[in-house]
């Protein structure tokens, strides 16, 4: 500890923010893109590019169902699983999916989905094989190329060190509404000083939420003791306690013909007259054991687990069903993982937790940048091993992820849509582009690496819509005039990235130049002369 509590908060501050900070940044950064997951699947899919949303959605819900079990009778009899997908606000198509015999080895049946465009029922051309916004997600909790339990367990981790360099950041802060209002431009350390600070307040509620109910959501995983003391089967028997609905098993035998589903959906409309029906899930269809699940869109309210019906599938019996009220712990563990996956939120909402997953990139970005600076301005241009690693992993994380996901959208548009694991070479794709800039960081750190990295992202940004432009049907002229507004701001987006990262190029340019400049030169021999 230090000679003081400040001190001691200081040094806490700097080094749980330092040795976590780029894997921080991974996780912030993958899950600010992945608040548009649904969005970036949208894009990844050229085959519905031109499907317009249903001006009467929820009112055609139930004809669309109806179609769905008689194409579902005719093309998966036999099959132990059916499934209706509805479109949805941000999901316009509709999908028609039964299960395929498990192979030997199989841990889970293989679907076969058909999409269909809601409007005309008519089929779609197939789907391209991609991981789409679902690969950042999964990034974002989990990492990749680990297990797992263990990428959770790092992002946990992490998380803890996270929040430990937030609440030190808070108690060290004097001057915090102040510093709201301070950004000194062409300062140097300062400059840097300040953005940490301008990025960390403004959007302190927002980096105290995310952090703390990222934790929230695998507390299960890091907290299970209560669970296996209480239950003889462990978290499987406190799961069954909790979502009853999930562990009902229908015990009759034999088979036994499916009631018209439309007996069913009379049940649910007279309970929700205004239900939203997300999917109707079938198991053991034409089996006395039948079950047909319904589950609802819980709408606005901050609520992370879907509202479901549970009916007999041969008696149209309400089976079980889900709380409508919750319990005071339920609707609180409900919430606080609501308020980390946003699924409630609207569109200015979905912007808004975008705004502060950018500032949290900005904030830990600048946190690694300053804290090198201030060790080589100190070490007088003698850089140990330890700094060379910190100057290097900054350039290779906070430059690199930006190439690593222009490379994966690039790669989405020109690989084959028949190539045998598609989906896979994309995600190699964006390591691969990863790796590249952990070589350029490896083989030297100042600002022309820096300076080189921009022009790179800048041409790689501007590469995404004008690749996406090159192999399909749509640009984002097009997008604009045919009011596609999600496509046409993905485009923009990446345009507007671009335009970014060549002014960072011209910036680093002029910072270089003037460094180099003999006036600069000249000026430092006639200081050292006179001191």
């Amino acid at each position: 500890m230090k000679d003081s509590f400040f001190r001691s908060m200081t040094w806490l501050h700097t080094w749980v923010g330092l040795l976590t900070c780029w894997i921080i940044y991974v996780i912030f950064f993958a899950g600010t893109v992945s608040f548009f997951r649904d969005e970036i699947n949208l894009w990844n899919q050229p085959a519905i590019h031109n499907v317009q949303a249903q001006t009467d959605r929820v009112a055609a819900q139930r004809m669309q169902i109806v179609k769905g079990f008689d194409y579902l009778s005719h093309h998966g009899a036999g099959s132990n699983s059916w499934r209706v997908t509805l479109p949805e606000q941000r999901i316009p198509y509709l999908v028609y999916g039964y299960a395929k015999p498990k192979e030997p080895g199989q841990r889970r049946s293989q679907f076969v989905n058909t999409q269909l465009n809601p409007i005309t029922m008519q089929e779609l051309p197939p789907f391209v094989d991609t991981k789409g916004g679902n690969f950042f997600y999964r990034l974002h909790y989990q990492l990749y190329y680990l297990d797992a339990i263990t990428g959770r367990w790092v992002v946990c981790f992490a998380s803890f060190f996270m929040l430990l360099a937030i609440i030190s950041g808070v108690v060290i802060h004097k001057r915090i509404f102040k510093d709201m209002f301070s950004f000194r431009r062409n300062k140097g350390g300062r400059s840097w000083l300040d953005a940490h600070n301008l990025s960390s307040v403004l959007a302190l509620p927002f980096h105290l939420m995310i952090t703390y109910t990222g934790i929230i959501t695998l507390i299960f995983m890091l907290f299970p003791y209560p669970a296996l003391t209480t239950y003889d089967n462990g978290m499987r028997g406190f799961f069954n306690d909790v979502t009853p609905s999930n562990n009902v098993t229908n015990k009759a035998q034999g088979s036994a013909a499916m009631l018209p589903i439309n007996t069913i959906l009379d049940q649910v409309y007279t309970k929700w007259p205004d239900a939203d029906i997300r999917s109707v899930r079938v198991s053991e269809p034409n089996m006395a054991a039948s079950t047909v699940t319904v589950l609802v869109d819980p709408g606005k309210a901050l609520r992370d687990q879907t509202p479901r019906l549970l009916f007999s599938g041969a008696t149209g019996e309400l089976v079980d069903q889900s709380a409508d009220e919750l319990t005071n712990s339920k609707a609180l563990y409900e919430s606080l993982n609501s308020m980390h996956t946003g699924r409630f939120a609207t569109p200015l909402l979905r912007w808004l937790y975008v705004l502060g997953g950018i500032a949290g990139c900005v904030m830990i970005a600048t946190g690694c940048i300053m804290w090198a600076k201030r060790i080589r301005e100190r070490s007088k241009g003698k850089a140990s091993l330890g700094l060379q690693l910190v100057e290097g992993l900054n350039l290779a994380t906070i430059m690199g992820l930006p190439l690593a996901t222009c490379a994966f959208f690039i790669a989405n548009r020109l690989l084959s849509p028949t190539l045998s694991g598609r989906d896979d070479k994309e995600v190699t794709a964006f390591f691969l582009a990863w790796l590249v800039a952990g070589v350029i960081a490896l083989i030297k750190r100042d600002k022309l690496q820096w300076r080189v990295m921009a022009a790179i992202n800048a041409l790689a940004c501007l590469s995404v819509p004008v690749v996406n432009a090159l192999t399909t049907n749509g640009n984002i002229v097009s997008y604009l005039m045919h009011k596609q507004w999600a496509l046409f701001i993905f485009d923009a987006l990446f345009l507007l990235f671009s335009i970014l990262f060549l002014v960072q190029t011209e910036k680093l340019r002029t910072a270089t130049k003037a460094k180099c400049s003999p006036s600069s030169s000249r000026s430092n021999t006639s200081k050292g002369q006179k001191a």
